[in-house]
């Protein structure tokens, strides 16, 4: 037998460093307690952590003194976020907020405290323990520990659902002011958001394109909030907030935006909203659909574990652009363009199929 270096062995394919301290192994320490850090900025979000700094430093018995929390835990839960770069220590065990940990602020433009209360709550939580189930039976195991789908889930659970619900409505907006640089709504009178939410991405069109009206199709609670929040931008007089199920109608319209609403769901019924579309297209109609399109698996990473998320807690799944287009044909579009936004995201614009 010919004998290697340690280095030729590595590059071989060979026995690698296994010592507690290797790059390799910490690695995977790293990946194995990531749920450590998810929850440590759960923990942080839910302790406004972020808004008692705002105003400047803080020691962890004043933020104590303002959270109703334990002193001694409420330091060691700053510690913690000092290591995550959440919180900066200033000496005389006085916090501040750093940059990132700004972001966790409520109220705030780019906000993710929404997003780090729902991701680490229960409906999100308790799902990622049954991904080995998911994966052996071919979907979600959801219900096994939640007592139902996710949506049927966070549908009784008010302070959860309003969770997920504000951290959709951040995301959104972020991305909603991007994608509304690009898309071309010329030849369209009306743009229907179908399963919008509050309507951000419409909303977004709206004020880009004086001449556009906009309607958002969704469940009551959410449609009359986008109603609220168009009113409030003075963008009343072009909006419609229509209350409606997506599985059975959508309006008659010239544009349809789908904005992370077909990943929710298995291929059956992605076709069925992508065919209800079709079916009320007016002539020459168009459709944007935006998602995490898988292209690279070694890129895609962020679209992959995602995916992951969507097997672990919904029905729904992240694909690549090959079964997108499978589903466009299905429901009667086909696929004309293609672009990535900021964040990765990909949009895409269909036409109906003559």
């Amino acid at each position: 037998m010919v004998q290697t270096d340690g280095a030729d062995a590595r590059e071989a394919g060979g026995p690698r460093d296994k010592s507690l301290g290797g790059r390799e192994t910490m690695a995977l320490l790293g990946m194995i307690h990531g749920y450590w850090n998810s929850q440590v900025v759960r923990a942080a979000a839910d302790l406004r952590l972020a808004d008692h700094l705002a105003a400047g430093p803080l020691t962890a018995d004043e933020v104590a003194g303002l959270e109703s929390s334990d002193p001694r835990t409420t330091y060691r839960l700053m510690r913690a976020c000092v290591g995550l770069g959440l919180l900066a220590h200033e000496g005389d065990g006085r916090f501040s907020v750093t940059t990132a940990g700004a972001l966790l602020q409520s109220g705030v433009p780019g906000s993710l405290r929404g997003h780090a209360l729902a991701f680490g709550a229960p409906g999100h939580w308790l799902p990622w323990g049954q991904l080995p189930e998911a994966v052996r039976k071919g979907g979600t195991q959801a219900a096994a520990v939640l007592g139902a789908g996710l949506f049927d889930y966070l549908a009784g659970q008010p302070e959860e659902e309003a969770q997920f619900a504000a951290s959709m409505q951040a995301l959104t907006g972020a991305v909603a002011a991007d994608a509304a640089k690009v898309i071309d709504v010329s030849g369209a009178s009306l743009a229907v958001d179908v399963g919008g939410g509050t309507g951000e991405l419409v909303r977004a069109l709206l004020r880009a394109n004086e001449g556009l009206h906009g309607l958002v199709l969704d469940l009551h609670d959410n449609a009359g909030a986008a109603r609220r929040a168009a009113e409030a931008e003075g963008l009343g007089a072009r909006f419609t907030g229509v209350a409606g199920d997506f599985f059975a109608a959508v309006p008659a319209a010239d544009l349809y935006l789908l904005k992370a609403v077909l990943h929710d769901w298995d291929d059956d019924s992605c076709v069925r909203i992508l065919r209800n579309c079709r079916e009320a297209a007016r002539p020459g109609a168009r459709l944007i659909v935006i998602e995490n399109v898988i292209r690279d698996l070694a890129r895609d990473r962020f679209a992959t574990l995602l995916d992951m998320n969507m097997l672990a807690a919904t029905s729904g799944q992240e694909r690549e652009l090959a079964e997108y287009d499978a589903l466009f044909a299905a429901a009667g579009w086909e696929r004309t363009a293609m672009s990535t936004l900021p964040g990765a995201r990909q949009l895409l614009e269909l036409r109906t199929i003559a």
